[in-house]
């Protein structure tokens, strides 16, 4: 092995090695998908080999490219990206997600709290086998780099490959582009890499200032409270609201709640939240729900226990850590921190119209059975472990239905809340920001595209209760996240030109 590594070797035998190791090291997943989705003929054996041979070449010429170029600063980046890849590789493995642009996003807006539940003692085996023994290997080969003309042959060469390669499948390319977010997102090192240049490209067209809406007037006299709870990851099904043959909701089922059928506008926390704070569907940034009401007069309170939302600019934003802060006896650890003091923060308004936005994490994986109170495991024995395709499925579901029983008791108290201030008429909405999979074809959690993104990860609940007998609410219509903005209008009363009578949930408010 000394021998081996004291050896000087060109620098094409060292880009080919390397070329080999990250096809075979780093590529199973990519492969598998290849091979499930193509039929058994020549045709499939083309579209594999064209594949496998794209990659080696490709892979070559950028490892001769950045190492030739960067030396001892080309090790460094591709050692880097070794270890990039380990880690990549673990996700998709343990968890079967997408390496999207939207997961990137995912990535960078989770805290270290909540990512650090992802991680287990075989993502340590991943990045010390498949991360840092290439890194040891790399710093320590002796690289003969040879001259710039041998540099031009080479890449030249590795590059005319592809080509050719490219045109012998031209007639597969149709496949290939039906399964290009797919592919792309399981594609070392540059599933992570380009989709994290994409995601700021996007994070940056976002973030530029909000788009005005037309202003709004308070148009009742009444002394109103909506409080809007956002779930995360809260599925539909598992729900008895909705028929679920477990008892998950005992408490709502007895508040004369009105369950309706709703879909998700995406399938990861940053879009969902968005969707329901916004007007309509669209990609550009108008203001959103609570900016809105603020700017006309609403007196706006968020407390969240999550991240992901878009820019809030209101006086009352209050993290879990600012409520513990103010009332010390909550315990942080869960949602029910962000009702402390609730109740006192609602008396204590001197406006006719309140919206309190309450930002839950209550379903968030992989460790469902950390996300609850002990009095609430109510479905036993829980899931412990993050590696979540090795888990007892029923465990799994125990542990996340716990989860759910735990939401159905935040609701609730949110309700019991209102009912203890009848000065004011209240109204609770429970929208989820998307689903969840819990090993439903293979797949777990969520963020998979929504061309292809499974029901589990689409059907979410919408939960609505109000203290007025007249705000009746059609428990026949389909609705989606998009029906809260204007909903939270019509309660509240504020008239306004953008509100749309089609997309209120209560019946008969539709002017």
């Amino acid at each position: 092995m000394r021998n081996f590594l004291k050896e000087r070797v060109s620098l094409a035998r060292v880009a080919g090695e390397l070329s080999v190791f990250t096809l075979i090291a780093y590529h199973w997943p990519f492969f598998s998908h290849v091979i499930e989705n193509i039929k058994a003929d020549f045709n499939g054996v083309l579209i594999t080999a064209g594949l496998i041979f794209i990659m080696l070449g490709l892979n070559y010429f950028f490892y001769y490219l950045v190492l030739f170029l960067g030396r001892v600063v080309g090790k460094c980046i591709l050692g880097f990206l070794f270890l990039g890849n380990a880690l990549c590789l673990y996700f998709i493995n343990t968890y079967q997600v997408l390496v999207t642009d939207k997961m990137m996003g995912n990535v960078f807006n989770t805290q270290y709290s909540e990512a650090s539940g992802f991680f287990s003692w075989l993502s340590l085996l991943y990045i010390l086998v498949l991360g840092v023994v290439p890194c040891i290997y790399l710093s320590m080969r002796k690289v003969d780099y040879g001259k710039t003309k041998k540099f031009f042959a080479n890449i030249g060469t590795s590059l005319g490959v592809v080509l050719v390669i490219a045109l012998v499948n031209i007639q597969n390319w149709p496949w290939i582009d039906r399964h290009a977010t797919q592919l792309g997102s399981l594609l070392m090192p540059w599933s992570y890499t380009v989709n994290s240049v994409r995601f700021y490209n996007a994070e940056k067209k976002r973030n530029r200032k909000a788009i005005l809406l037309p202003d709004a007037k308070i148009a009742t006299t009444s002394k109103d409270v909506c409080v809007l709870i956002i779930g995360e990851s809260a599925r539909r099904e598992n729900f008895s609201l909705y028929g679920y043959d477990r008892e998950t909701n005992p408490l709502l089922k007895k508040d004369s709640v009105t369950a309706l059928i709703a879909n998700s506008a995406a399938t990861y926390t940053t879009a969902g939240v968005k969707a329901i704070l916004d007007h309509k569907e669209t990609n550009k940034l108008y203001e959103i729900l609570p900016n809105y009401l603020f700017r006309n007069g609403v007196d706006v309170v968020w407390r969240t226990a999550n991240w992901g939302e878009p820019p809030v600019h209101i006086e009352k934003y209050y993290k879990a850590k600012d409520i513990k802060k103010k009332y010390p006896e909550a315990d942080d650890r869960y949602d029910g921190v962000l009702l402390a003091g609730l109740k006192e923060d609602i008396l204590s308004s001197n406006k006719d119209k309140v919206l309190v936005i309450l930002h839950t994490s209550t379903s968030h994986g992989p460790t469902y059975n950390k996300k609850y109170p002990a009095e609430f495991e109510v479905f036993t024995p829980v899931c412990t472990t993050v590696e979540m395709a090795k888990a007892d499925k029923q465990e799994l579901m125990n542990a996340y239905d716990n989860t759910i029983v735990y939401t159905d008791y935040l609701v609730h108290s949110v309700i019991d809340i209102l009912r203890e201030i009848p000065e004011r008429r209240g109204c609770v909405m429970f929208v989820s920001d998307h689903g969840e999979s819990l090993g439903e074809g293979n797949l777990y959690m969520h963020g998979v595209p929504m061309a292809v993104a499974p029901k589990e990860q689409v059907e979410i609940p919408f939960i609505v209760w109000t203290s007025d007998r007249n705000m009746k609410v059609d428990a026949s219509r389909e609705v989606g996240q998009y029906n809260v903005f204007h909903s939270v209008l019509s309660f509240l009363g504020i008239e306004s030109p953008i509100y749309d009578g089609e997309m209120d949930i209560f019946v008969g408010n539709k002017n």
